[in-house]
């Protein structure tokens, strides 16, 4: 794994000193130049760290290039909370590479490459065998992505042990929650002990100054919570707080302003109970206003994994041939390592449970990016059963839109926002009962 931060003019301690001084200096504000020559500046970062007052290591924020990670541990940990910017190697429209995989420290290598290699060689099997379905199903003008959306759907048989590269920007104090939360994670802790190390490394060339906080991350206490899912299974959405709003420009435009000028879209809400796919909720997880608990997958194991129609329909029996051997080995692999090492044998399509918080103003965004036809198409499908619910309860889901439908409601043209990857249906024109999607 390689992990390296960009270096900017500052020092995180500085500015951190700097901002907590200028709460108090009346009569200027204090510099980070100015709170690094203080002789006192080591006591007041202790004293106020310490004490709680985290919003001065909110100021600096580390942008960190990684590469070799698995997305195992960036879904369990980088992506798992709502403090972090990332841009990572899509697996849509990245096509992948059989070297990229993280093979478990105690692992059996050969052993484990020869998983690797023949679970890939599924992926390309079904790459080529999507690929003219694709093309056949996809309009005139987008039938060069048939490729694209071949590796789409055929990504699910990929193994979590996936190594993925990313830019992944954080905050001071979500850096030091990373190095205390990681002797904790239900998975992938060696993997993640290699990386808090390599970012240890990283945040001590920039500023020394950090290394009591960083030392105080590694002894404070932390658990892994519990949660009793079986409580949640037959609810789907509950907890319901009905808030009718208007829709205005703020939800239509490029910047969203919706997310500046909040309305009463944010009285309303809803919890969801919601069974997806390791890939499905890797996307659902970049809504980072959208929060999730997520057990630890031990406590909710059991052999379930999501099909895409378009593989039921034309070659289901060599995608459970695929997963079936996936499972055998992960099983096989759990005895040997222990659950936690061996979850990097699992798929992409091995389902989860997730209970999951929405408030109405947030959700409006996230139908919006979801219920495109460009969307990954078992997120829509999530996305369209909660509002489904919804209307069940009484909730008036009018709001609740693709984008074009969204930008035809405000009279903003183009209506579809996506030039030349307009997926060929005037979704604007058609009712919510209507929306269907083959791919």
């Amino acid at each position: 794994m390689k992990v390296k931060i960009l270096e900017t003019n500052y020092k995180p301690t500085d500015i951190a000193v700097g901002s907590a001084r200028s709460c108090y200096f009346g009569k200027n504000i204090v510099t980070p130049e100015m709170a690094s020559n203080w002789d006192k500046k080591n006591d007041l970062l202790d004293s106020i760290f310490k004490a709680g007052h985290h919003t001065t290591l909110q100021h600096y924020h580390f942008t960190i290039l990684i590469e070799g990670m698995s997305r195992h541990l960036i879904w369990r940990l980088l992506h798992s909370h709502m403090f972090y910017n990332s841009e990572q190697v899509s697996q849509r429209y990245a096509k992948m590479k059989v070297e990229n995989f993280y093979i478990p420290k105690n692992a059996d290598n050969k052993k484990w490459d020869n998983y690797y290699k023949k679970m890939f060689s599924y992926y390309d099997k079904f790459c080529e065998i999507l690929e003219p379905i694709m093309e056949e199903k996809l309009p005139k003008f987008q039938k060069h992505i048939a490729n694209k959306k071949a590796q789409e759907m055929a990504r699910y048989l990929l193994p979590v042990g996936m190594k993925a590269h990313l830019y992944h920007t954080i905050n001071v104090i979500t850096a030091l929650r990373y190095i205390n939360v990681i002797k904790a994670l239900p998975e992938c802790e060696i993997e993640a002990k290699e990386f808090v190390s390599l970012l240890e490394e990283e945040i001590l060339k920039i500023d020394k100054d950090l290394k009591p906080l960083i030392d105080f991350a590694k002894k404070e206490k932390v658990v892994f919570p519990k949660i009793d899912i079986e409580k949640f299974r037959d609810k789907k959405v509950f907890d319901i707080v009905n808030y009718d709003f208007e829709m205005n420009e703020n939800y239509a435009g490029v910047l969203r302003s919706s997310n500046i000028f909040f309305d009463e879209s944010l009285l309303g809400g809803f919890n969801s109970y919601i069974k997806l796919s390791l890939s499905a909720d890797a996307q659902n997880q970049r809504h980072r206003r959208s929060p999730a608990i997520r057990p630890a997958l031990k406590d909710i194991y059991k052999r379930d994994f999501y099909i895409p129609p378009i593989i039921k329909e034309n070659c289901l029996d060599e995608y459970l041939e695929a997963i079936e051997y996936s499972y055998n080995f992960f099983e096989e692999e759990s005895e040997n390592l222990g659950f936690g090492e061996a979850i990097y044998a699992l798929s992409n399509a091995h389902n989860i449970e997730i209970i999951q918080k929405d408030d109405f103003n947030e959700f409006t965004h996230k139908a919006q990016m979801r219920l495109c036809y460009n969307a990954q198409q078992e997120i829509f499908d999530v996305i369209y059963d909660q509002i489904s619910e919804l209307k069940k309860a009484g909730v008036n889901t009018d709001n609740f839109l693709p984008p074009c439908a969204v930008r035809y409601k405000e009279g903003i043209r183009p209506y579809c926002p996506e030039g030349d990857r307009f997926c060929g249906v005037k979704v604007w024109k058609l009712d919510f009962e209507d929306y269907k999607r083959e791919i």
